[in-house]
């Protein structure tokens, strides 16, 4: 910017600020409106009845096959309103864009379709189905999909990336979504894991009490109580080597005995998952490591 001099004060010393767009004197602050460049963001924001919208387009998202990038102009109504010639030439175009494809693909296509319809059915947070999709699609640019079925590698993705995430969802959950054996996407789950080199940290008992509570609909003050019970297992190193899921089913159960609701072993087992003695093994663990009050034994 030498080249320039300031009207105000002569000086040929100029600063840029690139998130205005100005180029302002450095001795005066006269700003110059010469070769002044808009480093801003390209895209405009309209506002409007139906929200804002930027011309740019929507953002990528792995949980498309195309990541987003697609372009289709026109309706699907639209193709019966052209006559029959334009609307054979546009399925003989539609055949081979799905013919030059290739199988990576095709199987990413297939793939994320399912993963989408599973992800709906379990609920899962949007950001772990980008996860469950971003490792998917490695495992197959890779090669990991060979030799195994298609929804295995799917559902160990959805596993690894609900474990990433901390989104309690369970094998056997999964298994049943997928109709697939809970051992079967175990195995592949360890696979992709080791193969694409991802960490994955245990799960806590935790992450796991709020959803059993919500589904055993229990009162604010049992979900205490239950966390409380967590806390003290885990700094009395109670909970090392136990699973996750029957520690908190215990938990659970001890609450309710303790703020005197009803709920039988039966009924806190088939909503964590677990058998009836998982959760007397560890109940009779927590009663007596913590010292608990014995007159809440009731079973």
């Amino acid at each position: 910017m030498n080249k320039h001099k300031c009207a105000v004060c002569g000086n040929s010393e100029f600063i840029i600020d690139r998130r205005l767009g100005e180029t302002i004197c450095k001795k005066c602050g006269n700003v110059v409106d010469e070769d002044v460049i808009d480093y801003g963001q390209e895209w405009r924001e309209f506002s409007g009845d139906d929200g804002g919208k930027r011309r740019t387009g929507t953002p990528l998202t792995f949980t498309k096959h195309d990541k987003g990038m697609s372009t289709k102009i026109g309706q699907a109504g639209d193709l019966y309103k052209v006559n029959a010639g334009e609307r054979k030439r546009f399925y003989r175009l539609k055949k081979w864009q799905a013919r030059i494809s290739t199988a990576i693909e095709r199987n990413v296509k297939y793939a994320l379709a399912e993963l989408r319809r599973v992800g709906s059915f379990l609920n899962v947070p949007h950001i772990a189905m980008e996860e469950a999709a971003k490792i998917y699609r490695e495992a197959a640019e890779k090669g990991l999909v060979r030799g195994r079925s298609m929804e295995s590698v799917v559902a160990g993705a959805l596993y690894a990336a609900c474990r990433r995430h901390r989104f309690p969802r369970t094998l056997d959950e999964i298994s049943e979504a997928f109709t697939l054996d809970k051992k079967e996407i175990g195995k592949t789950y360890r696979f992709i894991c080791r193969e694409l080199g991802i960490r994955i940290l245990p799960t806590f008992p935790l992450d796991y009490v709020y959803r059993f509570a919500s589904e055993l609909k229990l009162s604010p003050k049992t979900i205490s109580k239950a966390v409380e019970i967590i806390n003290k297992a885990q700094d009395a190193e109670i909970t090392s080597g136990k699973g996750p899921m029957g520690v908190a089913a215990a938990a659970l159960y001890v609450a309710t005995l303790i703020c005197n609701e009803k709920k039988t072993q039966r009924e806190v087992a088939d909503v964590a998952g677990v058998t009836e003695v998982t959760i007397r093994n560890r109940y009779k663990e927590l009663i007596d490591k913590l010292k608990l009050d014995p007159e809440i034994i009731t079973e």
